[in-house]
Order: C-alpha cells, then sequence, then structure tokens
C-alpha cells in the first residue's frame, strides 16, 4: 500500500515542456524529522506509512509537490520514483506504462555489464515507460539520444535500493561503512535505515 499511489500527480509543464513525473523540483526540500531509535531501529518520531517501503527500509522524507519551483533535471524525486518503479508507472507522465502479451515497455540508456546474458538480470533504477513518453524521452533527454534499446520485460523484482545506510548509537544515527564488520551480507539487519535513499531498483531475472 505504501509503495502504491491510486491516481498519478497533475503533470508539470514548463516553458520546455514537459517535466518527467520523477524529476525532483527545487520547492521539494526534504523535510526536518526527528529521528529516534524504536524497537532497536532508527524510526521518525512521527513516522508515517509512506516513510518506509514494503521491505521496511526508511526512506528520506521529501514533500510531493511537483511545480514548485523550477525543475531539477538529473535529480530524481524520492517517493515518485519509488512509487514508479513498484506500481510500474511510467517515469514522464506517472500513468501506467505500456504493457502487453511480451512485457511492460523500458527505456534502458546504460551500458551492461554482462553482454554475453544482456538483458537478462539487468538491473536499473529507471521506472518503466508508457508508449507516447517513450517516443518523447528519446527526443528529449540527451542520456537516450545518445543510446537506447527499448525492451519488453516480462518479470522484474526489487532488485534493492541506492543510498546511505545508518545504524543507532547514543549520539545519534551514524553512516555505515559498506565494509563494516556487521554490515548484513544474506539477511537485513532490523537496525539498519536508509533515511538518505534515493532510488529503488528493479532486476529483470532470467528467464
Amino acid at each position: 500500500m505504501n509503495d502504491h499511489a491510486a491516481r498519478p500527480e497533475p503533470q508539470a509543464l514548463t516553458a520546455r515542456g514537459r517535466v518527467p513525473h520523477i524529476t525532483q523540483w527545487s520547492g521539494e526540500h526534504p523535510a526536518e524529522v526527528r529521528v529516534v531509535e524504536r524497537r532497536g531501529r532508527l524510526a521518525y518520531a512521527d513516522e508515517r506509512f509512506f516513510d518506509r517501503d514494503t521491505g521496511g527500509v526508511l526512506w528520506r522524507r521529501i514533500p510531493s509537490t511537483p511545480g514548485r519551483g523550477e525543475p531539477e533535471f538529473g535529480a530524481v524525486h524520492a517517493l515518485r520514483q519509488r512509487v514508479a518503479m513498484t506500481g510500474l508507472l511510467c517515469q514522464v507522465c506517472g500513468a501506467p506504462a505500456d504493457r502487453n502479451e511480451h512485457g511492460v515497455l523500458w527505456l534502458m540508456g546504460e551500458a551492461s555489464d554482462a553482454p554475453g546474458s544482456w538483458p537478462q538480470g539487468l538491473e536499473t533504477a529507471h521506472p518503466p515507460v508508457c508508449r507516447p513518453c517513450a517516443s518523447l524521452a528519446v527526443r528529449a533527454c540527451p542520456h537516450l539520444r545518445r543510446r537506447h534499446v527499448a525492451l519488453r520485460v516480462q518479470r522484474c523484482t526489487p532488485a534493492g535500493v541506492h543510498g546511505v545506510l545508518y545504524r543507532p548509537t547514543p549520539e545519534g544515527p551514524v553512516p555505515v561503512s559498506y565494509t563494516h564488520p556487521t554490515l548484513p551480507t544474506k539477511r537485513p539487519d532490523p537496525t539498519l535505515a536508509l533515511p538518505a535513499s534515493r532510488n529503488k531498483k528493479a532486476k529483470c531475472p532470467p528467464p
């Protein structure tokens, strides 16, 4: 429930045209929230249902007010990106992504680390797209203009989140290094949180 939206927010427009749904605006500042320790893990003092994803990860709280200020192209709004990834919404307009018998439509511009198995096992933090917005994105996005490929993905699973790990201490939350000896390797550690998370990733598993 906390990773899905009933309907997309109104599309924001500027003199340059449509602003992607997941783009962050200059008026969307991270909220000032008090971080506490609750039941052995980091939490917000006034935690709300949308502060955690369905995996229990704590996310940075940022108000969703697209159109307030100026669009910060290249900066991603954490909550809208998370909802788009989980609900398979178009990253440009926020409506449901295109889907047919071959799968959900994704535009990929990044190179593969394993070209022999590509696109199986591909991971991305970019949400899918609808067909009208796919054409628009290829023309408007410098990243996609250089190189892109359209994929139909039949199955995708959450692969993780990108952010900073924190651990509660008597002095307050402290960042945890990825080489920290207590960092979990197989199972999530309930005392860890990612209140500065930025992106949710999806993985296209092998058939």
